[in-house]
C-alpha cells in the first residue's frame, strides 16, 4: 500500500516502472561507464509522456497528479539516475515558465518541452553563488526593447543540449533577491556560450555545463513576470524539485535495497544463504525502516503540492530525509555485498555514486535545515 496514492495514481507508476525495467535500464550501466548522455532516451520519454508529466494538458501535458508524478520519477530513477536528473532539470525550467510565465509564453515554449521535441535548462547557480541564489552576479541590463546579459553560471544540467535555457539575473542589482529576473533564452543565442560537460563523479550521464553570457541580447517578452519577480518564481520551482530529488533518492535507494534482499538470498557461505545471519537481517530491516519513513515524507509533500497547499517545509524535509536516507542504505547495500559490491561490475557502486549528489543539489542538507528551522522559528 502507498499512502496518498489513487488507483490512477499507481496504475501510472506500474506504467512507468515497467517502461523503465525494459527501456531504460538496460542502457544505465553504458551510460555511467561511458559518460553518454541520457538524452538519447528523450524520445521515448516523450512519447510515453514523461517530458510533460509536470504540466497541465491545457499546455501539453500529461495532468497527472502530483503523487503520480513522484511515484514515476522514483520508479524511473530506480532504473537509471542520470536520466532522472536530465529529465527533472527539464521540469526546473517548464515550471518556471508555468509558474512564472504568460499564457503567450507558456504556449510558445511548454508543448514542444511537454512531448519531448525541446528540452530545457534551469539556469540560477553560479560559481560563487551556490547555496543563495541572491548572492548571483550575473546581470541583465535594459538596452532599449531588449535586455543586454553578462555572466556566467555553473553546474547547469542539459545546457548544451537544451533548446532554451530559463536564465535567472539581476535586473536591480541594488534591491538584492527583490532584483532578480528570469528570462527564457535560446541556446544558439549569440553571446551565449557553454563549456564542455562537467567531469563528474556520479549522474555522469546528466550533464552539467558552465553557461558565459557576454553581451547577450535578449528581447522584452522573453522576460518572465514583472522585473524582479526572478527569485520568487524560482523559489517556488526549487519547492517542486526538492520534491523530486526526494523522488529520486527513494528510487536509487529502493534499487540498491533490493539488489541487497537479492543478494543475501544467493550468496553463500558454508552452503548456506548468507540471509540467515542475524547482522544482515538487522542491516535489512534497518534499510527497509528508512525507506518507508522517507517515502511518506516524500509522498506527503506530493500530496500537498498536488492540493495547492503551501508544502516549502515539507518539500525540504522531504528533500533532507531522502537523500540523506539514500546515502545510508546505498552504502549499506554495497557493504553487504562485499568485494562485489565495490566493483563497476556491478550496479551497486553506480548507485552509491549517483545518490551522494542527492544531498547537495536543489539546495545542500544543510541549507535544507537553515529552511527547516527558520520556519520552526517564526
Amino acid at each position: 500500500m502507498i499512502p496518498f496514492a489513487t488507483d490512477d495514481d499507481l496504475a501510472i507508476a506500474d506504467t512507468i516502472r515497467r517502461f523503465a525495467e525494459r527501456d531504460i535500464a538496460p542502457h544505465a550501466q553504458a551510460i555511467d561507464a561511458e559518460s553518454r548522455f541520457a538524452g538519447e532516451h528523450l524520445p521515448a520519454l516523450g512519447e510515453i509522456g514523461l517530458t510533460g508529466m509536470n504540466l497541465p494538458p491545457g499546455w501539453g501535458g500529461s495532468g497527472v497528479s502530483a503523487v503520480a508524478l513522484y511515484l514515476a520519477v522514483e520508479a524511473l530513477a530506480g532504473a537509471c539516475a542520470s536520466t532522472t536528473s536530465m529529465l527533472t532539470a527539464h521540469f526546473l525550467a517548464t515550471d518556471a515558465i508555468l509558474i512564472g510565465g504568460d499564457d503567450a509564453q507558456r504556449g510558445r515554449f511548454l508543448p514542444a518541452a511537454a512531448n519531448g521535441e525541446a528540452l530545457g535548462a534551469f539556469a540560477l547557480t553560479e560559481p560563487r553563488a551556490g547555496s543563495n541564489p541572491a548572492d548571483m552576479r550575473t546581470r541583465a541590463e535594459r538596452d532599449g526593447g531588449d535586455y543586454i546579459l553578462n555572466g556566467t553560471k555553473h553546474f547547469i544540467s542539459n545546457a548544451a543540449h537544451a533548446r532554451f535555457l530559463v536564465v535567472f539575473a539581476l535586473t536591480d542589482p541594488a534591491a538584492g533577491a527583490r532584483g532578480i529576473s528570469a528570462f527564457v533564452v535560446d541556446r544558439n543565442t549569440p553571446g551565449l556560450s557553454i563549456s564542455g560537460p562537467e567531469p563528474t563523479m556520479g549522474l555522469r550521464g546528466g550533464h552539467v555545463f558552465e553557461v558565459v553570457f557576454e553581451n547577450c541580447r535578449v528581447p522584452e517578452d522573453r522576460r518572465l513576470g514583472p522585473e524582479g519577480s526572478g527569485f520568487r518564481t524560482a523559489m517556488k520551482v526549487l519547492d517542486n524539485g526538492r520534491v523530486e530529488v526526494a523522488a529520486t533518492s527513494t528510487g536509487i535507494a529502493m534499487a540498491a535495497f533490493e539488489a541487497a534482499r537479492g543478494w543475501v538470498g544467493q550468496r553463500e557461505v558454508d552452503g548456506a544463504p548468507i540471509a540467515r545471519f542475524q547482522g544482515l537481517q538487522w542491516m535489512l530491516a534497518d534499510m527497509a525502516t528508512e525507506l518507508d519513513a522517507a517515502r511518506l515524507l516524500g509522498l506527503r509533500a506530493a500530496r500537498l503540492r498536488a492540493e495547492g497547499a503551501r508544502f516549502s517545509q515539507e518539500a525540504a524535509m522531504a528533500k533532507l530525509y531522502c537523500s540523506e536516507m539514500a546515502g545510508r542504505v546505498t552504502d549499506a547495500a554495497l557493504q553487504i555485498h562485499g568485494g562485489y559490491g565495490y566493483s563497476r561490475d556491478m550496479m551497486l557502486e553506480r548507485l552509491v555514486r549517483d545518490a551522494r549528489i542527492m544531498r547537495i543539489y536543489e539546495g545542500s542538507s544543510e541549507i535544507q535545515r537553515n529552511i527547516i528551522a527558520r520556519t520552526l522559528l517564526k
